[in-house]
């Protein structure tokens, strides 16, 4: 399976766009399985260095995960702030408390603009935005998360660091 929208300008990336290596991730943010490939994926940029570039995408498990929705508008809230990164890290970082309190005190412990957070989260400003990504992991094929594309193909491999990391390296010198 290939990735059904290309990576643009409007992704959430991380890493030179000329890297010879693109990890995308479809991810949902109360998911167990994406918080323990989160460091692994941190792990893993270290290694690579320049060699890699990161996009994540939203694809909130709503039935399964009832905070994911709320997390990733919150994500995309602080994006609009320029702490897309750093939100997405605390997310992770305390995943197992995570509820729209946690958010909120996230979003004060960033130093985000509260009164524009606040009018955001609430007018579900940007609810298109997550749908959108959710959108296109549907039309990618994506049924659960996480799932990664490496330079457009479905990594098929096992979620462990060692599978991982080959992969991106020989899709590097590929």
């Amino acid at each position: 399976m290939t990735l059904s929208v290309a990576v643009g300008k409007s992704d959430h990336a991380w890493g030179a766009e000329n890297a010879p290596v693109t990890l995308v991730e479809y991810g949902d943010y109360q998911c167990p399985y994406c918080a323990d490939v989160h460091s692994m994926i941190q792990s893993i940029a270290k290694t690579m260095g320049a060699n890699l570039r990161f996009v994540f995408r939203h694809m909130p498990l709503k039935e399964m995960h009832p905070c994911a929705q709320y997390a990733a508008e919150a994500a995309e809230a602080a994006g609009a702030q320029g702490k897309f990164w750093e939100m997405h890290d605390a997310i992770y970082d305390h995943q197992s408390d995570l509820d729209s309190d946690l958010v909120r005190a996230l979003a004060l412990t960033l130093r985000l603009d509260m009164p524009r957070f606040e009018a955001d989260m609430e007018a579900r400003r940007y609810h298109p935005r997550v749908e959108r990504d959710f959108m296109g992991a549907m039309r990618s094929g994506v049924a659960a998360t996480p799932t990664f594309f490496i330079n457009g193909e479905r990594y098929q491999g096992i979620l462990e660091q060692r599978a991982l990391l080959t992969a991106l390296q020989r899709a590097q010198v590929a």
